[in-house]
């Protein structure tokens, strides 16, 4: 099956062309992956980005005491994976999991390969998509040490305007690094003050 999202992205962040990244995107195998399903598990090597054509991905930990901590959202043309374990083969602390039943790509090593051999300026735009990623961890971590809670709430909605509907309160509020409670304060108020306006 043609892979039309993941052709896109190609054409979009490389030089290779539309039709060159509609053959290479056909090439690969998606994987669909029903609605609670894993694809990366805590103590398991990641091997692969995961490419989502169709569906929603979740990103996170699980801390001592059981708590959950969503690092990252993953809908439609996102690409999620676990950087560390995958260039340093370490086990990862991590887990992605589909929030919904979803359809994946994975993107392994000889696909990277492929691509460079196809556009030699690839190296330069993956560069400068994983320095895009490192500055995204960079602002995030930044807004959960000094934004409010109304600040970041804000900017969730700015990078997910999509997921308000499909995502439960609790994971918003993980994402958020708040209680859930806080969250519904926060929401209110905001109503509040709309409607007062």
């Amino acid at each position: 099956m043609a892979s039309s999202r993941l052709a896109e992205y190609l054409a979009n962040n490389t030089h290779i062309g539309i039709e060159s990244a509609t053959e290479l995107a056909a090439s690969l195998k998606t994987v669909t992956v029903p609605k609670g399903a894993f694809l990366l598990r805590q103590g398991e090597v990641c091997r692969n980005s995961f490419f989502v054509e169709e569906g929603l991905l979740r990103y996170y930990s699980i801390d001592d005491k059981g708590k959950e901590h969503i690092l990252q959202f993953a809908p439609e043309s996102w690409i999620v994976s676990d950087r560390e374990s995958v260039y340093f083969g370490h086990p990862s602390k991590y887990f992605i999991q589909a929030l919904e039943d979803s359809r994946v790509i994975s993107l392994d090593e000889a696909f990277v390969l492929e691509i460079s051999r196809r556009d030699p300026a690839f190296t330069e735009a993956n560069n400068r998509l994983l320095h895009n990623h490192i500055r995204h961890l960079q602002d995030r971590v930044n807004e959960l040490l000094s934004f409010t809670a109304e600040a970041r709430y804000l900017r969730f909605i700015e990078l997910y305007p999509s997921l308000l509907l499909r995502v439960p309160q609790s994971m918003v509020a993980s994402y958020l690094g708040i209680a859930p409670e806080s969250l519904s304060r926060v929401r209110k108020e905001m109503a509040q003050r709309h409607h007062g306006s």
